[in-house]
């Protein structure tokens, strides 16, 4: 079995075996349900209930606001409290739409009908993907049915379903490939649908042996589709690192994978669209990873966005001791979290909660120009070097070494002995620059 793969990067333990060999759960929400008007790249939608209203499951409560936003809908029944700021993942309080939970589930007419795709056109296949809210669920939250609607339906040759998951301890893709994969085959079929010159590449690391058996026994008669077999490796599923490891072709931070002829959709995206588009369902779940050291019983859940937090791990008992670190999303790109209280949005794909704080335990020190972070970095750029001009607020040196260039995917301070704080340090620098660009 031949392997993909790109130059840089690291091996760390994964810790996927806390979760990957349990079947999702279907979780039902309780509660206040929390639907924060802005979960996607973009202008925050526009709230389009008031307080006393009653929503049913399906409806949307928040319309697009915009080339480039998304609409938000409500995945239960129930009466509005209230429009108000609440904490976000971000850290940030974002207006929000609250919902008092009836626990009825009452859905608007037709909610999960079966639909032929193919007697659809692309306008309208689109216009579904719109109205479902669906947004890329790998992370980065663009509104995909902009994403597939690009200048020149003609020009895309591959698309490209990153089913990587290089993020240690985050197993709720392979769940998704063993327990839904008719609906990832059925959902690039819908994509492929809309560009005539298109082959569709499933792309997996190798780690997943069982998925990539199942894909492949699917695939086998689809000439215009194949699995990629990728090499085990963090950060295999960054978005330039996939598209050059299954098509050889190149991006840089100023191109879009469009220029290559490329568009690229995470595992869950693929399925929110072949739900979208053939079964009448917009997006009102996620599957995430609960799972850590403190935690009494790891697994993935199927949960209603607007959940809080703590629902999660209610439903698995509760901790094994108090957690000293808790993130919402992977080790190396997810966001530390200081409270449970924060809903379930587009956005979140794991919640990790370990015993204890590693990172409170190091102490850095001066660099010692081991030139480790050059070797794991898959930019190919100098870590060492941007440091420095970080340390200084140097901008134009920093752009000068291709700064910009950085995927923030931490591997450089993962392998730093000094425990330098770099990716933070790089984070800042490249929100700083791009804030004075706008300005």
């Amino acid at each position: 079995m031949g392997t993909a793969t790109f130059k840089g990067g690291m091996h760390t333990y994964d810790g996927k075996d806390l979760s990957k060999d349990k079947a999702t759960t279907i979780l039902l929400s309780k509660g206040d349900m929390v639907f924060p008007l802005s979960q996607h790249i973009g202008a925050p939608a526009k709230p389009l209930v008031s307080k006393g209203d009653y929503v049913l499951m399906g409806q949307k409560i928040g319309e697009a606001n915009g080339f480039i936003s998304a609409n938000i809908i409500s995945s239960i029944s129930g009466t509005v409290k209230g429009i108000e700021a609440r904490l976000t993942v971000s850290g940030l309080m974002v207006e929000s739409i609250i919902i008092d939970n009836d626990n009825e589930y009452k859905h608007i007419d037709r909610l999960g009908d079966k639909r032929d795709y193919t007697l659809l056109n692309k306008t309208e296949i689109r216009e579904i993907i719109k109205e479902a809210g669906l947004v890329g669920l790998g992370g980065a939250a663009f509104p995909t049915h902009v994403k597939l609607t690009p200048k020149d339906d003609e020009k895309v040759e591959y698309v490209i379903i990153n089913a990587a998951e290089c993020e240690p301890f985050l197993t709720s893709d392979y769940r998704m490939l063993l327990e839904e994969s008719e609906k990832i085959v059925g959902g690039l079929k819908i994509e492929l649908s809309l560009f005539p010159n298109a082959k569709g590449i499933i792309a997996i690391e190798d780690n997943k042996p069982e998925a990539i058996k199942k894909i492949e026994e699917l695939v086998k008669n689809e000439p215009k589709i194949e699995v990629k077999t990728l090499k085990t490796k963090y950060p295999q599923g960054g978005e330039r690192l996939l598209i050059y490891a299954a098509t050889g072709r190149k991006i840089n931070s100023s191109m879009l994978p469009f220029h290559v002829g490329c568009i690229v959709n995470n595992v869950d995206t693929v399925i929110s669209v072949y739900m979208a588009v053939a079964e009448t369902t917009p997006l009102l779940r996620r599957i995430v990873t609960l799972t850590g050291d403190a935690v009494k019983d790891p697994r993935n859940f199927n949960v209603k966005i607007g959940t809080n937090y703590r629902v999660l791990v209610e439903a698995v008992g509760g901790f094994i001791s108090e957690p000293e670190k808790i993130i919402s999303g992977g080790p190396m790109m997810g966001q530390a979290l200081y409270s449970l209280d924060i809903p379930i949005t587009k956005t979140s794909s794991a919640l990790l909660c370990f015993a204890k704080d590693r990172a409170v335990e190091m102490e850095s020190s001066s660099c010692i120009r081991c030139g480790r972070c050059v070797e794991a970095c898959p930019s190919h750029i100098i870590p060492q070097k941007m440091y420095e001009y970080s340390e200084r607020f140097d901008n134009e040196s920093f752009i000068g070494l291709n700064g910009m260039e950085c995927c923030e995917c931490g591997c450089c301070s993962y392998v730093c002995p000094a425990k330098l704080n770099l990716t933070q340090s790089f984070k800042q620098m490249r929100k700083s620059i791009l804030d004075s660009r706008k300005k």
